[in-house]
């Protein structure tokens, strides 16, 4: 089995489990190749998913930053333009 490189980035291992995927589903994997290739798998989502969540904070963090710079500036002004 082939555990994901801590470095590859979410494009990659996406990539990767597309591979997996599709190699799964060709129905030629033996038994061992399989349970290996599910193994990979699992890591990868798991890699994917903790990527996604890292971004996902990220954004929420840029918008509450931008809130409170919106607060702080106080009322918009007339006929200023507003997201």
């Amino acid at each position: 089995m082939t555990e994901p490189d801590p470095t590859t980035s979410y494009e990659d291992a996406a990539a990767r489990l597309e591979a997996i995927i599709r190699r799964l589903d060709g129905g030629e994997a033996g038994l061992r190749e399989t349970l290996d290739l599910c193994r990979e798998g699992k890591l990868l989502v798991e890699r994917c998913a903790a990527e996604l969540e890292a971004v996902g904070e990220s954004l929420q963090e840029l918008r509450l930053d931008e809130l409170v710079a919106r607060l702080e500036r106080g009322p918009s002004q007339p006929g200023a333009a507003t997201p």
